[in-house]
């Protein structure tokens, strides 16, 4: 309708765009250029592009992976107003408490195949979670009280720059003991790229200091800071955890082949880089039928399990966890928050960056909140809520967050 021929009638489209933000509680300035809106913003935006060609049929895809809680709520109502409509929408999630919110069935597909379609409020988590993995999996993590040793972490003043020049991490500071888990949670792209990137030498830093076991390593080479303690499980597996085209074997000695017994006088022993891996996969469960498969041959899951078995193997003090179970199923989560809660009890830091609430809330001893590349607060799980941390998280500073 808002189309003579090859013109756009734009003030039609404006107002058709309008009615249709209007109608569906969207609060969106339809002028505005799409790179200047956040995330939530950009996908009420897709949600109007579909509404706009009149579909029936919504498909969402992991839609929520990186709002706030309080995003989340206002994106549920969004469907439930949408199916109101009229509409047939298939939400495509991991995520147990947003099927529960918002579904009225549920189809679980296991390896491809329909293992049981359920009303929703007929079947509980526990049974959901078990048909996707096929196996118990418990839902509750029972973390004993930290055991605190030195600090392991010193961050100081940190300044770090963005690829487009401007300051992406603030005059930042934080630390961490051996035996803790510090929770850093944020909306995505608040500086957690530049800072993880900072720490393990990936990105220059500004200014500030960076301290591991007191060992000023700010600024030095990646190989130097790796070789100091530091293991990095980060949160693109794919482009920056494994060589996607080299055997699982080789990927499994990334950080170590240059070193006996892999390498002598400059010459590769394959022979232990295999036996390495046999040694890796008993270990950490790794689910493939050689070593010698590439790497992209793998699941998701076991691709993580993976990167977490060479990088946990190394015995190092500070382990950077970056979104280490973003779109995992359940069942591999589980096991990945075991291997985080059993590097806490041997006395490890652990710095663990997600933009999963629920796991930031069961698994760190303290939380600290990034937004605009500084800590808007830092609490404690126990005393904190999902609307404490969700208004951190947009940059209320914490004595204005306290919710009653």
């Amino acid at each position: 309708e808002s189309t003579k021929g090859p013109v756009i009638d734009l003030k039609k489209a404006r107002k058709q765009v309008l009615a249709l933000a209007q109608k569906y509680g969207f609060a969106i300035n339809p002028d505005a250029k799409i790179s200047s809106i956040t995330v939530a913003q950009q996908q009420r935006v897709e949600i109007l592009k579909i509404l706009y060609r009149g579909a029936d049929i919504l498909i969402f895809d992991e839609p929520t992976a990186v709002l706030t809680p309080q995003e989340i709520s206002e994106f549920i109502k969004v469907l439930k107003n949408l199916a109101k409509e009229g509409k047939s929408i298939i939400l495509i999630t991991h995520k147990l408490e947003e099927i529960k919110a918002v579904a009225d069935r549920v189809t679980v597909i296991r390896r491809g195949h329909d293992v049981g379609t359920f009303a929703v409020d007929q079947v509980s988590d526990e049974r959901l979670a078990e048909l996707m993995v096929g196996r118990h999996v418990n839902m509750k993590l029972t973390k004993p009280a930290p055991n605190l040793g030195k600090q392991i972490l010193a961050i100081k003043n940190l300044q770090v720059k963005g690829n487009h020049g401007a300051l992406s991490v603030k005059d930042l500071s934080l630390s961490i003991r051996g035996g803790e888990i510090l929770g850093l949670a944020g909306i995505d792209g608040n500086g957690q790229d530049e800072l993880v990137e900072a720490i393990t030498g990936l990105r220059h830093v500004k200014s500030g200091q960076i301290l591991i076991n007191g060992q000023n390593l700010t600024n030095q080479k990646v190989r130097k800071i790796t070789e100091a303690g530091v293991a990095h499980i980060p949160a693109d597996r794919q482009k920056y955890g494994l060589i996607l085209h080299m055997s699982l074997a080789d990927n499994l000695a990334l950080q170590t082949y240059y070193q006996r017994p892999f390498s002598n006088h400059g010459i590769i022993n394959h022979q232990a880089i295999l036996k390495h891996a046999v040694d890796l996969i008993k270990k950490f469960d790794i689910r493939t039928t050689s070593p010698a498969l590439p790497a992209s041959d793998l699941s998701g899951g076991n691709q993580q399990k993976a990167i977490i078995a060479r990088e946990l193997n190394r015995n190092s003090d500070l382990i950077i966890a970056f979104q280490p179970t973003r779109g995992l199923d359940v069942g591999a989560i589980e096991y990945i928050h075991k291997q985080l809660l059993a590097q806490r009890a041997a006395g490890k830091a652990i710095l663990l960056i997600s933009y999963e609430l629920d796991e930031i809330m069961q698994l760190s001893d303290r939380i600290a909140v990034l937004h605009d590349g500084q800590i808007s607060g830092e609490v404690l799980p126990e005393k904190t809520t999902d609307q404490e941390l969700g208004l951190l998280m947009t940059g209320v500073k914490k004595e204005d967050a306290t919710i009653d």
